[in-house]
């Protein structure tokens, strides 16, 4: 330990160290507790054929996902190869970034892996909130939290403190001082506060900006998002008639949350002039057998269930629905197909006749 006589600004930047202990080593455990919950205390999180298997979590999270991260996720769950590799990597480096800032090791390096999580994660998962975005705030605190870290380094009860104890020469090394967390980084005073303000910039940027997007609040009145993280939404579109009578149309569910699945209570075939030209009842609609749904995806899934056609957050399929006996549709006619939710909200597509 330094003692009292050390140096002015070696004991501000101990001082500094000790005190954001605590921020080190929380930051460190909710990433080690990321990786360690899917490796060893939760491992269905990896198991494809669990229900909590970590690709259904990424499909939640398509709807709302921003700069392209839905298009990437969309293609990850049809790449189950790729997509399973990618899922044991991130947790492996969630882990190990995790245990390193715990201990101390690599600090700058670790921390700077946390804030890449934490931006990763806010692009993906940063809409969702029952109450209010709850996957925000933690992924703003984190990249807050990293930037921190990535600037102050580790300093006290660290092992980058041990490794340079016993290798004096590796405060000479570049690379030490940049990606350890034991020494000032080697920066003049004006350097130093111009990196830290424009880190700071660069956090403030990307936080607020994703908050104004997601909720408004600061250069706009509050909104509830582009994507709803409270209320389901389905987008209904390619519906058509077929030879055969039936109907059949695409649905995807790309709003609400991921905790309650969706429920269609009731679909209803109408006229131009509104009039019913064909329903499908909650039980007609919970008898539908399985190869009336061709999902585009294998986890979150459209399927019949108790009370209706029951959805997971973010699942998409094409649904085809038996004809109706007495249904009365002349060729060509304008028709509108009408589903509706167990809220009582209704979403609607204007039919295309597939029978000419």
């Amino acid at each position: 330990m330094q003692s009292t006589t050390a140096a002015p600004i070696e004991r501000h930047w101990r001082t500094a160290a000790i005190a954001l202990l605590s921020v080190r080593i929380t930051q460190g455990f909710i990433y080690w507790g990321g990786g360690s919950r899917r490796f060893i205390y939760d491992p269905q999180k990896l198991d494809p054929d669990a229900h909590s298997w970590m690709a259904n979590k990424f499909q939640s999270a398509m709807p709302g996902a921003l700069l392209g991260m839905d298009q990437l996720i969309a293609w990850l769950l049809q790449h189950f190869l790729v997509l399973y590799s990618a899922l044991i990597l991130f947790s492996a480096a969630e882990l190990i970034a995790g245990l390193a800032l715990v201990a101390g090791l690599m600090t700058r390096l670790a921390a700077l892996a946390t804030m890449g999580f934490s931006i990763l994660l806010m692009l993906m998962f940063g809409w969702q909130g029952g109450t209010c975005i709850d996957e925000w705030t933690m992924a703003s605190c984190n990249l807050a939290m990293g930037a921190t870290l990535v600037l102050a380094g580790s300093g006290a009860y660290s092992l980058d403190n041990v490794m340079l104890r016993r290798r004096p020469a590796l405060a000479e090394r570049w690379w030490f001082r940049w990606l350890g967390g034991s020494l000032p980084l080697p920066l003049a005073d004006r350097a130093f506060r111009n990196l830290g303000l424009a880190v700071l910039a660069a956090v403030l940027a990307f936080n607020l900006a994703t908050y104004n997007y997601f909720r408004g609040s600061l250069v706009t009145p509050y909104h509830s998002g582009r994507v709803s993280a409270t209320s389901h939404h389905f987008t209904l579109s390619d519906a058509s008639v077929l030879p055969d009578g039936g109907v059949r149309f695409a649905a995807y569910l790309d709003g609400g949350t991921a905790d309650i699945p969706a429920h269609i209570m009731k679909v209803e075939l109408l006229g131009r002039q509104g009039q019913v030209l064909a329903s499908w009842n909650s039980e007609a609609l919970s008898r539908l057998p399985a190869d009336a749904f061709r999902n585009t995806y294998a986890y979150n899934i459209f399927k019949a269930g108790p009370y209706g056609i029951v959805a997971g957050m973010g699942a998409k399929a094409v649904i085809t629905l038996p004809r109706v006996a007495g249904t009365a549709l002349a060729p060509g006619e304008p028709a509108t197909l009408m589903a509706g939710n167990v809220d009582g909200a209704s979403f609607s597509v204007k039919l295309a006749d597939a029978r000419r």
